[in-house]
């Protein structure tokens, strides 16, 4: 007894002295991590070294990229998570403010699909927020996910590892340090790169990214109390007058210069350096197998210093197997995968928008609902109610939950913008604008497009919404063609003409991978010039001025995974046209008829190599039908230069030919690393003027090879091919998303 009671005094005495338990006054350690964009990927491969080598992390700070590798370590995400984590990761999305379309109908996207650039504008006299080429909006959406158990603010002091990020204040050129707040925003401020992310209003700061002011925060773990530093840095070597031969090496030195403040100083007062090899990489590399490298040289840059990191563990009175607890990662209480619903409300949302998610969602009508569902109430806001963001709110009470969907009352005009560049068009430029119309009653929209090229093309098409399960749509069409048309591979004739439609979809029914639309057509034709001596013109010369009335049902669906280069699903099209010129007959007798559909299938025969068939045609039925409405054929794309117009490998430019037509093609398609493809195809295709002659010849033929790289800007590639119709090679370079 006398023992344990000694053991008890001197026990009290030894903590009353240092004032805390032995195992907490080791000195403090803090990691470091550097700003550096796609580069700060490097810092994932050091943790893991630093986490082997069983050195304990007290502090985190980090500037840009570093503030979000740092932060997400910080709250408990480990190094083997982290790596995990931006592997999976979708950056082309996450790096932009497009809205999921994947649940979306096929018109949102294909516009998604269409456009190099998108942006939501809010016009108003202040809309509180200061512009950028992105607003960052799946960033702070994701690190909103990934941070759920802090989304209120807080002091980052109390996170499981303390933490800070930097962040410049344009106003007035200062750093402001991050100690407390909402750490999701926190990090999305740190990494707000000018000009590229829109900065963020705090106060009256207007806050970018750190790296401007102070890149590399070794002080700021100084002050933080760190007795030593381990620091990880991304920054290239110096760049010297030859290495400044363009102009992103121009831009990239303007950053990096800017990006020297306080850096020597904080490397000097740095007890273990890592600098990761960056060397082929830039900001931007966001690839899958730029990451995978440069995770890789972080790793194998850290491993160059474990005598270092070993000698530091010993520093600190740890044995030399000694591993730190892991610290828990916290997460926000979860919710179940369906949820028996209580009410649900909106905030900052039209009576009529309200009214038109509610009867297309059946809110009013649910006893329980799940969150991906609600995921989908709030894409359609964003998407077709042009809401500029939307959340959602969940509150229990008892054993339901109350749902609380709030919006920006302010409504975005959705601009969008495309460029490409191909060996025929040489440039064309594609700007859209998207409005919402003010209604009491139903959703309105009007879209608006206008296309600048070899063919110039104005649309302006209005909607309105008064079912749950579709819309109405009236559309107006300009265009102005200027087309060559070749016939066995030479140029027969270049046809100038305007074409003015007007299209009513009474029914344009929705559902995900499904479309259907039903509704008269008018179309004018206004034929220019026609510049041939040869007789196959005669459908055009004979008549400059046309008119068609028509009717139409059009079925499209289309589950393929990816909309350039699928690796499975499918697409199909199907459609009819009734054409006249005084709604029941054309040219003094009964109207022409058009039938159309394709098949292609995406059959996966390994992880990269897809075999995808297609079988596809059009039928035209009726006499003395004009050439604009003629089956043509040619290129890559379905309609691309003429209406209906089919694609046929090996054969670049547009053919006529007959009446009845149907092709089979087989594609090979071979995925080589992350983004780059080598496809080959074959097609074969039987054509005649009547059905019952289309086995009396052989079959036309045509072969392709080509390369694209699917990138940001759109499919970049090159394709080679021969047809047996042309009798020659065709060469085809296509650079951009197709319009």
């Amino acid at each position: 007894m006398r023992r344990l009671t000694l053991l008890l005094a001197l026990t009290t005495v030894f903590t009353t002295l240092w004032g805390q338990p032995i195992s907490e006054k080791r000195p403090k350690v803090a990691v470091v991590l550097s700003g550096g964009g796609a580069k700060g990927m490097a810092h994932i491969g050091a943790l893991k070294v630093i986490e082997r080598a069983g050195i304990p992390v007290d502090i985190i700070t980090g500037t840009s990229m570093g503030s979000i590798i740092g932060g997400l370590y910080a709250v408990g995400y480990n190094a083997h998570t982290l790596d995990s984590l931006v592997r999976k990761q979708d950056w082309t999305f996450v790096l932009s403010d497009k809205a999921d379309v994947s649940s979306s109908t096929l018109a949102n996207r294909k516009k998604q699909n269409t456009y190099l650039l998108t942006r939501d504008m809010i016009f108003s006299k202040r809309s509180g927020s200061v512009s950028g080429l992105i607003r960052g909006k799946n960033l702070s959406k994701l690190f909103a996910q990934l941070t759920s158990a802090y989304r209120d603010s807080i002091d980052f002091n109390k996170l499981p590892i303390p933490f800070a990020c930097v962040a410049t204040n344009i106003v007035d050129n200062t750093e402001y340090v991050f100690h407390h707040g909402v750490l999701a925003e926190a990090m999305r401020t740190s990494m707000a790169i000018p000009g590229v992310f829109s900065p963020i209003r705090k106060g009256n700061m207007v806050l970018v990214d750190g790296g401007l002011r102070n890149n590399y925060p070794v002080d700021i773990a100084r002050e933080m109390g760190a007795d030593y530093v381990i620091g990880v840095t991304v920054q290239g070597s110096p760049k010297t007058a030859d290495d400044l031969s363009n102009g992103a090496a121009v831009i990239s030195q303007i950053v990096a210069v800017n990006c020297k403040n306080k850096y020597d100083e904080n490397i000097a007062n740095t007890d273990v350096l890592i600098k990761a090899n960056i060397s082929g990489y830039s900001a931007a590399s966001f690839t899958h197998a730029a990451i995978d490298t440069l995770i890789a040289r972080g790793e194998a840059d850290a491993l160059k210093h474990w005598d270092e990191l070993l000698a530091l563990k010993a520093k600190l009175g740890l044995s030399a197997d000694y591993q730190p607890t892991a610290k828990p990662l916290q997460h926000a209480s979860p919710l179940p995968e369906r949820m028996k619903l209580g009410s649900i409300t909106f905030e900052g949302v039209d009576a009529a928008d309200r009214n038109y998610l509610e009867r297309q969602y059946r809110l009013n009508h649910r006893d329980s609902i799940s969150m991906g569902y609600m995921e989908k109430v709030v894409n359609t806001m964003r998407i077709d109610l042009y809401y500029d963001d939307a959340y959602v709110d969940y509150q229990q009470a008892g054993d339901s939950y109350n749902i609380h969907v709030v919006a920006n009352a302010k409504k975005a005009t959705k601009l969008n913008l495309g460029v490409r560049f191909d060996t025929e068009e040489i440039v064309a430029l594609q700007a859209n604008a998207g409005f919402f119309v003010k209604s009491k009653n139903v959703p309105m929209t009007a879209d608006f497009t206008m296309r600048l090229g070899k063919r110039i093309m104005g649309r302006g098409d209005f909607s309105i919404h008064p079912y749950a399960w579709g819309r109405m749509m009236l559309s107006y069409i300009f265009q102005h063609n200027d087309i060559n048309v070749n016939e066995r591979g030479n140029r027969i004739f270049n046809v100038t003409y305007n074409q003015h439609s007007v299209y009513l979809n009474v029914f344009d029914f929705n559902i995900r991978n499904f479309n259907v639309t039903i509704g008269p057509h008018f179309d004018y034709y206004s034929i220019h010039d026609i510049l041939s001596n040869q007789d196959i013109v005669s459908d055009f010369s004979t008549v400059h001025h046309l008119h068609l009335l028509s009717y139409h049902a059009h079925v499209t669906y289309n589950s393929e995974n990816n909309w350039y280069f699928p690796s499975h699903g499918a697409n199909m099209e199907a459609g009819y046209g009734y054409y006249t010129d005084n709604f029941a007959h054309y040219n003094g007798h009964i109207g022409f008829s058009a039938l159309n559909a394709s098949w292609r299938w995406a059959f996966p025969l390994t992880n990269r190599l897809t075999l995808q068939p297609m079988l596809y045609g059009r039928l035209l039925f009726g006499s003395n039908i004009p050439g604009v409405k003629r089956n043509t054929i040619g290129g890559d794309w379905n309609s691309h230069y003429f209406d209906r117009q089919m694609p046929f490998a090996g054969m670049g430019y547009v053919e006529f030919t007959d009446n009845q037509f149907i092709g089979l093609q087989l594609k090979l398609q071979q995925r080589i690393a992350d983004n780059n493809y080598v496809m080959l195809k074959i097609t074969g295709a039987q054509h005649a003027e009547k059905l019952r002659g289309l086995l009396d010849r052989g079959p036309m033929m045509g072969y392709q090879a080509s390369y694209y790289y699917n990138s940001m800007l759109g499919p970049l590639g090159a394709s080679l091919g021969f047809a047996s119709k042309t009798n020659q090679f065709y060469f085809h370079i296509n650079l951009g998303f197709v319009f």
